[in-house]
């Protein structure tokens, strides 16, 4: 056999299978990234997929677990607007108050473990809290997660159910985490009522897809294309959204409501220049911090004091 038919030969073979493999490659993202998981991440887990070191805030966690769970929570529940029941946790603490906060939690947790440190330092704030499960996590229903792109849409309902329980004079503050703190942002330019005070989102990614690129180069060393064009054709089809469908870029250059954005420099999950990005598209009055040293989520267990006097400077500017 001549040489250049046995180039040809091997040249065939690899686009054949380069065919093969990508769609399949792809698939498998969307299946590990995408539908419901009913296992919790674990702390290790945890440390391992977003480079986090969570061994180091025991102490600190425990304690403000011990706290939390020595309160009184009631079970709340809504409907989304696709007809899924979403789920929370009501804690009242001070019935004097018109402060209420409402929490949204970051990838493949729910709202009683991202914020089981927060709620004490709430309690201090004299501020009300609804810690809820977004769709697909904790006690929520949903087959699928929504990356901020579905679940803006759940926000805005948990702002209705507020203003319709608290009354036309309670305070909203929005609080997100991770994708949490994506889902208030791309919420932002919504038709959100004027109760909504103010908006604070600690290690927020601009998009899905942005998200989902930086991971696959940094970690994996692989291409985000083919990768999620693939990937997107089921995300489209059974989760009804793509990667690219809304941008906290765009949803803060159309809103009004304050926003005070926090982010560790060393964020190697969600990069910190996502939030610089959302800092410098926001139209509102706005805040920046970052906190060095701190990897994906751990700003506040970093510098606790220095996040809460931020938190609490932001939120007394814009509530009465």
């Amino acid at each position: 056999m001549e040489w250049y038919v046995i180039v040809l030969l091997v040249v065939l073979g690899i686009i054949v299978l380069s065919v093969m493999i990508w769609p399949l490659i792809a698939l498998y993202f969307f299946n590990k990234t995408i539908p419901r998981s009913e296992v919790a991440m674990s702390p290790d887990e945890a440390d391992k997929m977003m480079g986090t070191h969570w061994g180091q805030f025991t102490d600190f966690l425990k304690k403000r677990k011990v706290w939390m769970l020595a309160q009184s929570f009631e079970k709340v529940t809504i409907n989304s607007k696709d007809g899924l029941k979403l789920s929370g946790n009501y804690l009242e603490n001070d019935p004097n108050s018109k402060r209420l906060v409402i929490t949204f939690h970051g990838y493949r947790s729910r709202g009683m473990n991202d914020y089981s440190a927060l709620t004490e330092f709430y309690n201090r704030l004299h501020c009300n809290m609804l810690i809820v499960d977004e769709r697909a996590h904790g006690e929520s229903e949903g087959e699928y997660i929504g990356f901020g792109v579905l679940d803006r849409w759940d926000a805005v309902k948990w702002v209705e159910y507020a203003v319709k329980r608290f009354g036309s004079d309670c305070e909203i503050i929005l609080h997100g985490i991770s994708m949490g703190g994506s889902t208030v942002l791309m919420a932002s330019n919504l038709d959100l009522p004027k109760n909504v005070k103010c908006i604070i989102a600690d290690c927020a990614f601009t998009n899905a897809y942005d998200v989902f690129s930086h991971v696959l180069k940094a970690w994996y060393h692989m291409p985000r294309f083919p990768i999620l064009n693939l990937a997107e054709i089921p995300l489209k089809k059974k989760a009804g959204y793509g990667y690219r469908d809304c941008s906290t870029l765009d949803s803060v250059s159309q809103t009004d409501i304050p926003i005070l954005f926090i982010h560790g420099s060393n964020d190697t999950f969600v990069p910190t220049w996502m939030s610089r990005e959302n800092y410098k598209a926001c139209a509102s009055p706005k805040e920046l911090l970052i906190v060095e040293n701190a990897s994906h989520g751990e700003s506040y267990f970093m510098e606790p004091e220095k996040c809460e006097k931020a938190i609490t400077k932001f939120i007394d500017k814009y509530c009465n």
